[in-house]
């Protein structure tokens, strides 16, 4: 007797650290009749609770930045990986816009004058937002879109997120300079609304990203993590070469 209630008590043991199945001597015997089933049925579920916590808490989320020049496309084709591999897109470039027109929002006149004289917000202000995004999307894939886009970005984003994240790769829209001013100006002229989409602000934005968001571009290409995209043509053939880069990378 002292020998079965020791095998039992090693039985339930086990269902407490997530066994499922009890022994198939116990299965049709007068003791296992004799142990409560509510109890099993309780250990085991507070046992898959706890293995599926531990997932939930471990699990980091998947990260693609997405760069390039005023007008290469960013945008547009973020909307076509969104649609295509379930990301979400945050970008950067809106979430400033957003805080800026918030009623209350203690940051929102720097942004603005930051974002008028063409420089690159404080990146504090900029992780901030794009963590509470991330965090309040409750999605687990996410499209970085106009960030880091200088080195003060990046060791931000590496202080505060990097330990937080999975980055997959840079995801670089490679454009010439003529053809990304041609479809800002096109895209004010239609009526973006944005207070940049002119050619003052314009020649203020790319002169900030040649000198400040490229040497990250290639800092990113010097570890490998760099996926560049020839966005001179359309958005439907760019797509075509972007979305080789996402199945080649394991999304499906």
């Amino acid at each position: 007797m002292w020998r079965a209630f020791t095998r039992i008590a090693k039985t339930l043991e086990s269902l407490g650290q997530g066994g499922a199945v009890l022994p198939q001597q116990f299965q049709h015997s007068q003791l296992y009749n004799n142990i409560h089933k509510t109890n099993y049925l309780r250990l085991h579920n507070q046992a898959l609770l706890t293995r599926l916590k531990h997932r939930m808490s471990t699990v980091k989320p998947k990260v693609v930045f997405v760069l390039g020049g005023p007008g290469a496309g960013k945008g547009t084709q973020c909307s076509k990986i969104v649609e295509r591999f379930q990301f979400t897109h945050l970008s950067a470039g809106d979430l400033l816009r957003e805080e800026r027109a918030r009623e209350g929002s203690e940051y929102g006149q720097l942004i603005e004058d930051y974002i008028r004289n063409g420089k690159i917000v404080p990146v504090e202000v900029t992780c901030s937002l794009l963590e509470n995004a991330m965090k309040n999307s409750g999605k687990s894939r996410f499209l970085i879109d106009g960030f880091p886009r200088n080195q003060d970005n990046l060791d931000g984003w590496n202080r505060q997120m990097s330990g937080k994240t999975d980055l997959q790769f840079v995801l670089f829209f490679d454009c010439a300079e003529d053809v990304c001013v041609q479809r800002c100006l096109g895209r004010g002229q239609s009526g973006s609304g944005r207070t940049d989409d002119n050619m003052d602000s314009l020649k203020k934005r790319i002169q900030t990203y040649n000198n400040d968001s490229l040497p990250i571009i290639k800092y990113f290409e010097s570890v490998g993590q760099v996926k560049t995209i020839d966005a001179s043509p359309d958005a439907d053939k760019v797509f075509q070469d972007v979305e080789r880069v996402f199945v080649a990378n394991g999304f499906q």
